[in-house]
């Protein structure tokens, strides 16, 4: 089911009860040859593939390429087999237009996010599913003015087309530094949830997050001299 991010079709073939992985891969290729569109590319993490992958990489008029020295933004246009991606490959389709997308699942750790942000048609050894979207609860509110913040960020990712900039980076680094306590009580699986509901780019999320751990566990950051005393307001410490 296409969405406002992943607005082309899109698959993913996953492990499932009495499968094979050839069986998997092939589910991933048959699908895609049925969806109608511009030229087929199938992405592997090397070249030097086997089975089924590799004989559909090297049919006529497909293009095989590896993830080093992809440019995501050459896919565009394009009927793409992704097989066993991690989670920054799948990061990256954010915002790409693909006519089409197929993805051979490595883990579902790394696949989660992206399924629910996504909802492609999940294919099974005993048939094809779609992903029903995820209606969550109201998030509840988050403390000391959090959720401001957050929504400041995703304000500022959203005017450009490469996301969060450096220097709302350090001004983040920053306020996690000096008004410490503002975050004390909130966990980074709840600043992941609101980032995500602010419709922020997956990169993006993980950026946020991983800072706010990174804090979490003690840590400090480097900062530019110009943020170094930066803090958000309101201030309530």
């Amino acid at each position: 089911m296409p969405t406002e991010s992943y607005p082309y079709p899109a698959a993913v073939s996953q492990v499932s009860e009495g499968d094979t992985p050839a069986a998997r891969d092939a589910r991933a290729i048959a699908w895609l040859r049925a969806q109608k569109g511009g030229p087929v590319v199938v992405v592997t993490p090397r070249k030097d593939v086997r089975g089924v992958v590799k004989a559909f990489a090297a049919s006529a008029g497909v293009t095989h390429l590896s993830w080093r020295g992809l440019s995501i933004g050459s896919l565009t246009r394009s009927r793409v087999l992704l097989a066993w991606p991690d989670r920054d490959l799948l990061n990256g389709l954010w915002g790409i237009q693909l006519d089409a997308l197929a993805v051979i699942e490595h883990g579902q750790r790394d696949t989660h996010d992206w399924i629910e942000d996504a909802q492609p048609t999940r294919l099974l050894a005993d048939g094809l599913y779609p992903t029903a979207p995820i209606l969550a609860d109201p998030l509840p509110a988050l403390p000391n003015g959090i959720d401001g913040i957050l929504e400041y960020l995703a304000s500022q990712a959203a005017g450009y087309s490469s996301g969060l900039k450096w220097n709302e980076e350090d001004k983040l680094k920053a306020d996690l530094m000096n008004r410490r306590s503002r975050w004390d009580g909130v966990s980074p699986d709840q600043v992941r949830a609101k980032c995500r509901a602010l419709g922020m780019r997956p990169n993006d999320v993980d950026t946020i997050v991983v800072l706010v751990q990174r804090r979490l566990d003690g840590g400090r950051f480097n900062v530019r001299k110009s943020y170094r005393q930066f803090h958000f307001l309101p201030d309530y410490f």
